[in-house]
């Protein structure tokens, strides 16, 4: 009997201790796991936020919603085109165009489009611009040209959006061309991105800003 107990003990005693080791052993990995998981979270957490932020900086606008056909083998094929405007009224701008088989889908694509494609604009203190432009996309021509303050966006169609999503209060703007809303919007992008301001254009030209004025 006393053989049998000590052998019962022994066997219980050696069963405890290992348990112990092993579990020394896995823990500081459990505990190293569960913090890098808890950093990368945070870090996520970090830039889901920062993306928020970005995204909830830029506006949106549908300029024009098209049911479009096209003809393939066995008949055709309807989808829906969107013209949209992005913008942050804070000097960016873009013009996307998006296709898709419903119109969420075009809008979406016509974002992701204006992202890419997005243009500086030089403004001035007064929220305008700061020389006369001249843009042409196709058989759409439109001038752009600053104003005083309190003037307010005087223009019409897709021109205003895009004047208003680029952040410009005071500007005034005629369409000189054809009709077609991408093609005007096109147009007023071209001139937009062709501004430069006073300081810029004398860094250009290698002289004084002082020359630029006499």
């Amino acid at each position: 009997m006393t053989e049998s107990n000590t052998k019962t003990k022994s066997k219980d005693n050696s069963s405890k201790g290992e348990v112990p080791a092993a579990a020394e052993g896995q823990q500081p990995e459990q505990q190293q796991q569960q913090q890098q998981r808890r950093g990368r979270d945070r870090k996520g957490g970090r830039r889901d936020r920062r993306g928020q932020e970005r995204d909830s900086e830029w506006q949106e606008r549908v300029v024009q919603i098209r049911r479009v056909s096209k003809t393939v083998k066995g008949g055709k094929k309807m989808s829906f085109r969107a013209i949209v405007v992005v913008g942050n009224e804070r000097g960016q701008v873009g013009v996307g165009v998006g296709k898709a088989g419903d119109v969420i889908g075009a809008v979406r694509k016509g974002v992701a489009d204006g992202k890419k494609h997005v243009v500086r604009v030089p403004l001035t203190r007064n929220n305008s611009i700061p020389t006369l432009s001249n843009g042409r996309d196709g058989a759409a021509s439109v001038l752009i040209r600053p104003a005083a303050p309190g003037t307010g966006v005087i223009a019409g169609g897709s021109i205003r959006t895009v004047l208003e999503l680029a952040g410009i209060k005071n500007v005034l703007a005629k369409r000189l061309g054809s009709k077609t809303p991408l093609n005007n919007a096109r147009a007023a992008m071209v001139a937009l991105q062709s501004l430069r301001t006073h300081k810029a254009t004398a860094k250009e030209r290698g002289i004084s800003l002082e020359q630029i004025y006499s």
